[in-house]
């Protein structure tokens, strides 16, 4: 009778990773190689925002392998998302409040009158102010001891990996499984529908994080799909990029009006107009790309181009 755990060693050498296991371990590896580097430099928090930067993108894409390919995955105690998800927190904490002070420091106040711009001097201090109380309980998780040992049993694993049956599979069979549950769920997201701007901010919200999801899911089989695979990816990228510009905006306009007396047409006239208009465009821009999207004739392409046979997927590389 078969165990239903293998151990294998990491692959290595030029070859690509061939079976569903040494796939997912090649990933892995190198996030929590990127999260032990960066360890440092965030702490350090210099003022320098692109080490938090990378290491939330590290994260996000190591929960993204380990619930991709979690069935063909065993792991130990203690490695459940769960467990991870904290860190995230307090890294999106930060990472967001670094993007909303650039965003009104950098791109907004430079195109502001004198005296708008001297009115936003308290939002900045207050934002400050956040950031330095996200940084602090960002140093807190990544030193404690929960952190630190979620660390070490990833990386314990990575020196001996165990998987399922599933895992000495050969990925590029296995390929359709891989991606098709994220497919299908992202084309009938709910935020697809959302005909105007504000009606349903939730569903958008949680639509760009379906799209970012899509596309880390589709980066770690990039080299199975092929250009018809990478041209998807830059798709949802864009799309990401988008929805994530409309809630930033949304989040600093609330932001602003948490500290002005009146409202922010009255009191800021032409930071409405800025932020407005911003909005209008990305909104704009959004349904125009959610239309395509939304066309039968795109929606088949897509399975198409990523849930063909394996020979197809070659084919097209």
């Amino acid at each position: 009778m078969q165990s239903m755990i293998e151990r294998t060693a990491p692959a290595t050498g030029p070859d690509a990773p061939s079976s569903n296991g040494a796939w997912a371990h090649q990933r892995l590896d190198q996030y929590v190689r990127r999260l032990v580097e960066l360890q440092g430099p965030v702490l350090e928090d210099s003022g320098d925002p692109e080490p938090l930067h990378r290491m939330r993108v590290a994260m996000r894409r190591l929960r993204t392998v380990l619930r991709q390919f979690g069935p063909a995955l065993v792991l130990p105690s203690g490695l459940g998302d769960g467990r991870i998800a904290k860190a995230a927190r307090r890294l999106g904490m930060a990472r967001d409040l670094d993007v909303l002070r650039a965003r009104l420091d950098e791109e907004l106040i430079p195109q502001l009158p004198e005296e708008e711009a001297r009115a936003l001097r308290p939002v900045l201090r207050q934002l400050r102010r956040e950031r330095r109380l996200a940084g602090e309980q960002l140093a807190g998780t990544l030193t404690s001891g929960a952190y630190l040992k979620l660390l070490e049993r990833l990386q314990g694993w990575l020196k001996l990996p165990a998987f399922t049956p599933l895992g000495a599979e050969p990925v590029a069979v296995w390929q359709v499984e891989w991606q098709a549950p994220l497919l299908s769920s992202l084309a009938v997201h709910p935020g697809w529908f959302v005909q105007e701007a504000g009606a349903d901010p939730e569903s958008v919200h949680d639509l760009r994080k379906q799209c970012k999801n899509a596309r880390y899911c589709l980066e770690n089989l990039q080299p199975l799909n092929g250009e018809a695979g990478a041209a998807w990816v830059r798709r949802f990228q864009g799309l990401q990029e988008l929805l994530g510009e409309l809630n930033d905006l949304d989040v600093l306009r609330r932001a602003i009006d948490d500290q002005l007396p009146g409202r922010l047409a009255d009191s800021l006239p032409r930071l409405h107009d800025l932020l407005a208009s911003r909005s209008a465009l990305c909104w704009s821009r959004w349904r125009e790309q959610a239309r395509e999207l939304q066309r039968p004739h795109c929606r088949r392409q897509l399975l198409t181009d990523l849930l063909g046979t394996p020979a197809e997927a070659n084919e097209r590389s």
